[in-house]
């Protein structure tokens, strides 16, 4: 459904994301981090993810975004362990990924091979027809065509553009859980809340980045 709607990960999908972890951040920094435990805990009743829908409706961004700070809340790992904790869990993230699209890219280029076997079924049924009418033999050759035909369709003409929205989509989901790596890793290590946002800012595109300007306009007022 995903690549028939478009990946979600807008602008504004953004800048609810970094309200969202600079609110968190923020309340880390002034209470401690186990003031964070009953966001971290129960996200979905989290005043906090509430106020920010396209985040709390993420439920992979928002599980993916507890289990950073979750170990660091509990005291299991210390902040510059947590880097080599989040990347482990990307990487199986972007394998999972790429799992699907593989097995549909090579439907897709099994799908021509499909149609050369009906043309050759159609041709030696045409053989077997070859002393019939005229009108029979061009209907068995249309036949033979049409298997062809399907074959190409089906593979260049929806397999294959289905195969790059995946990818499309899949590189999309990996940069807002890279943005949340990042800025989760860069608070856990002392930075300030501000500075930890600005770090996960930076690492996007330019399609979805906003500037330096609007991320202050932006979090201005967060959490008041």
């Amino acid at each position: 459904m995903r690549t028939l709607k478009g990946a979600p990960y807008s602008k504004a999908a953004y800048g609810e994301l970094f309200k969202a972890l600079y609110e968190l951040f923020m309340l880390g920094r002034r209470n401690g981090m186990i003031a964070l435990e009953e966001h971290v805990t129960n996200p979905h009743g989290s005043s906090i993810f509430g106020k920010y829908p396209t985040v709390s409706k993420n439920h992979h961004a928002i599980e993916f975004l507890c289990s950073g700070l979750r170990p660091i809340i509990d005291g299991k790992v210390k902040p510059d362990q947590l880097k080599t904790l989040m990347e482990i869990e990307l990487e199986a993230m972007e394998s999972e990924h790429h799992n699907p699209v593989s097995v549909l890219t090579k439907t897709s280029d099994a799908m021509p091979g499909f149609g050369i076997v009906a043309a050759v079924l159609g041709i030696v049924i045409t053989m077997g027809s070859i002393a019939g009418p005229i009108e029979e033999i061009g209907h068995h050759v249309a036949a033979a065509l049409v298997g062809t035909f399907l074959g190409i369709l089906i593979s260049y003409g929806f397999l294959s553009p289905l195969c790059v929205n995946m990818e499309f989509n899949g590189a999309a989901e990996m940069s807002y859980a890279r943005c949340i790596a990042s800025s989760v890793i860069g608070f856990a290590n002392g930075m300030a809340p501000v500075m930890a946002v600005e770090m996960a800012r930076r690492g996007l595109s330019s399609d979805v980045k906003p500037s330096a300007e609007e991320l202050e306009t932006m979090l201005k007022g967060v959490g008041k």
